[in-house]
């Protein structure tokens, strides 16, 4: 993956943590005014998600990249992301998807010890196009 120059979140954490990724999905936005997205069609998505937080774990990590990873690829890697559960009576637009991530992660890092936390989830759908979701009780 090309080296990615992410917007910066404001946090008072001493550990921020950016794990990369991508993974293949198609979606369509069934709404006359979605314009050509009505019709399935796929991206290659790139994700960056941001962690925080001032405690690590016993392995001196504030999570393992791996698991971020495996949380969000196995899901919806080549999937038509509206037949998904987390997407079921919402259309799957590029910010309800970063949205859905953010939720995913944070569940996630609710049960560890260190209770690192998700501050930014950043969701490239195109080469021109991508959201950037901050949820305002990141801290």
């Amino acid at each position: 993956m090309l080296q990615q120059i992410y917007p910066s979140v404001e946090h008072p954490y001493q550990f921020e943590l950016n794990k990369d990724f991508n993974f293949s999905a198609a979606h369509y936005i069934p709404c006359e005014d979605a314009g050509k997205c009505m019709r399935t069609h796929g991206h290659t998505y790139f994700v960056n998600i941001t962690i925080a937080g001032d405690e690590l774990d016993h392995n001196g990590f504030l999570v393992n990249f791996a698991d971020l990873k495996k949380l969000i690829h196995n899901q919806f890697d080549h999937h038509l992301l509206n037949d998904l559960e987390p997407f079921k009576g919402k259309n799957p637009s590029t910010e309800i998807v970063a949205q859905t991530i953010y939720t995913m992660v944070k569940d996630y890092l609710s049960k560890r010890d260190n209770q690192p936390k998700c501050v930014q989830v950043f969701l490239r759908e195109t080469p021109t196009s991508y959201v950037v979701y901050r949820p305002k009780d990141a801290q």
